[in-house]
């Protein structure tokens, strides 16, 4: 990736995770504690405990929850996550992040729109929402980019620690537009 370009999307694609992206996971959460956040709280701290978390939380997949790499060059730089997938209704919840160095690319746009035409296309899913936290603008602008409007506010819908955040819901449906974004690929 070349620092401050757009993604390039034959480089760029959603895998499942492996106990060999422990150390990009140890990587991206030390340098981020917001990250932290993101990941649960786990401690990440050694690559053996990053590879714990990703055979307990990332690297299992379905029938309510699935994972996916952000993967660039081979090298992870982030996750999606397709969870509370709920067949009846056919609604999902989605979440994204990045690390520091990978993202104002556009890349968790990208990330974000493969992931939904996945969702829609092989989970039947009609409804995705997400949130992000109200103090987070650049989460608001990829949802938004990625074709999903924002529908409201949640007051102090996340705790983190001892603080509680509002949070700005987004969705989109599988009858929406397309959004201008060309998603990356699933494998």
């Amino acid at each position: 990736m070349t620092a401050g370009g757009p993604v390039d999307p034959t480089t760029a694609e959603l895998r499942p995770w492996t106990p060999a992206d422990a150390g990009a996971l140890r990587a991206a959460v030390a340098a981020d504690p917001d990250l932290v956040r993101q990941t649960g709280g786990a401690d990440l701290a050694t690559d053996a405990a990053a590879a714990e978390h990703i055979r307990r939380h990332l690297a299992p997949r379905g029938p309510r929850s699935y994972a996916f790499a952000v993967a660039v060059d081979g090298l992870v730089v982030g996750n999606v996550g397709i969870g509370a997938v709920d067949d009846v209704h056919g609604t999902a919840w989605l979440s994204y992040w990045l690390a520091a160095g990978a993202r104002g690319r556009g890349l968790a746009t990208a990330a974000l729109v493969g992931a939904s035409a996945w969702a829609v296309r092989e989970l039947g899913t009609f409804r995705l929402e997400l949130g992000h936290r109200v103090n987070n603008p650049a989460s608001c602008r990829v949802a938004t980019r990625a074709g999903y409007p924002a529908e409201g506010v949640e007051r102090a819908k996340l705790r983190y620690g001892g603080e509680r955040f509002d949070v700005e819901t987004h969705a989109r449906l599988a009858t929406d537009p397309a959004p201008g974004v060309v998603g990356l690929p699933v494998r």
